[in-house]
């Protein structure tokens, strides 16, 4: 029987991480026919051998090979070619979803027939105990269901989970294949598919997500937001899928609290602590930015302080300004190589 969804992963040298979605993938529930296909970009042949037998992940798994590592951009096009499911499913190698996951998309797909793409969200909770992957998970769900911007019509097509008609994503193309790594191609395929489709943004659609530590994390942002200037000097404009306005807002209000604080403390310290005239318009702006940056972000403190207390709240705050300098270094990087391009 042809399936009606064809789950794409990308995997590269992360076996322990694919087994686990793949038997989560196997406990599926009241699920469509559906296919799983695994394209390997370019692993280490030594894991396949210990790849699950068919018999545990009860549902055979079509794996395309890869000769070199190419990125996931490449690795989902080369899996959406051997796709024979009416939609396609995008899927993380590092995520696990739930029971219904499955049954949630194709629902979305049967209700409304005019819906061609859709998107989904990792859940709140996290296994480990360690702050910081708690920190990431409560901001992304906070940023996906407490302050997205309502009047945005679409989403990103986020790749951890996210549905697409095939005979769409074929016809605009697929993902743009010179980005060598996972930078912004599911924000530039957004784009294209935004000119013509609503992407409908599904919160019932989950999969679990574990999330690093902080510096890989930062990394991530650093080249995501160098990389997003390149989209932006193209459209001129902010938008719902990467930053709206007041994200630039807030990025820039952040950033600036941290510069302005470390410059007062410096103008503290060359002045012996005296208050002079310059240390007080620094202190003003900073006090300034700090009561602005208090306002765009009060959604998402007040949101951890329900999930998480007060101490939690404080160091989320910390920690998002640090975040924030990161982004706004990779924002100003990329706007001086790619905004006259």
């Amino acid at each position: 029987m042809k399936p009606y969804l064809s789950v794409i992963i990308p995997y590269f040298n992360a076996l322990e991480k694919l087994e686990n979605l793949l038997l989560t993938l196997s406990k599926s529930k009241h699920a469509p026919e559906y296919e799983v296909i695994v394209v390997d970009d370019g692993s280490d042949p030594a894991l396949e051998a210990r790849l699950l037998p068919p018999d545990a992940l009860k549902k055979p798994v079509r794996i395309v090979r890869l000769r070199a590592n190419k990125g996931p951009a490449i690795a989902r096009n080369r899996g959406v070619d051997a796709a024979r499911g009416e939609f396609v499913v995008f899927l993380d190698g590092d995520v696990e979803v739930f029971p219904d996951t499955l049954f949630q998309i194709a629902r979305v797909f049967t209700d409304d027939p005019d819906v061609v793409a859709l998107t989904g969200v990792w859940v709140k909770e996290q296994r480990s105990k360690d702050f910081f992957p708690n920190f990431k998970a409560l901001r992304d769900w906070s940023y996906w269901i407490n302050e997205r911007d309502k009047s945005g019509y679409y989403f990103l097509f986020s790749t951890r989970i996210a549905a697409i008609k095939k005979a769409v994503f074929v016809r605009l193309g697929g993902f743009d294949e010179t980005y060598p790594a996972p930078l912004v191609e599911d924000i530039e395929l957004t784009y294209r598919i935004a000119r013509r489709y609503a992407i409908i943004f599904a919160p019932h659609v989950r999969v679990r997500h574990e999330f690093e530590s902080f510096w890989p994390i930062a990394k991530k942002y650093f080249l995501r937001a160098y990389y997003w200037t390149k989209l932006y000097a193209r459209r001129k404009r902010f938008d719902p899928v990467a930053t709206t306005l007041q994200e630039a807002l807030t990025t820039l209000s952040g950033a600036g609290v941290v510069v302005t604080g470390g410059v007062g403390v410096l103008a503290l310290i060359s002045t012996v602590g005296k208050i002079t005239i310059p240390v007080m318009i620094i202190g003003g702006l900073f006090v300034g930015l700090l009561i602005f940056h208090l306002m765009l972000v009060h959604k998402f403190l007040l949101f951890v302080y329900r999930e998480k207390g007060w101490e939690f709240a404080c160091r989320s705050f910390v920690t998002g300004l640090m975040l924030y300098c990161f982004i706004f270094a990779g924002a100003v990087a990329g706007r001086v190589v790619h905004g006259r391009t």
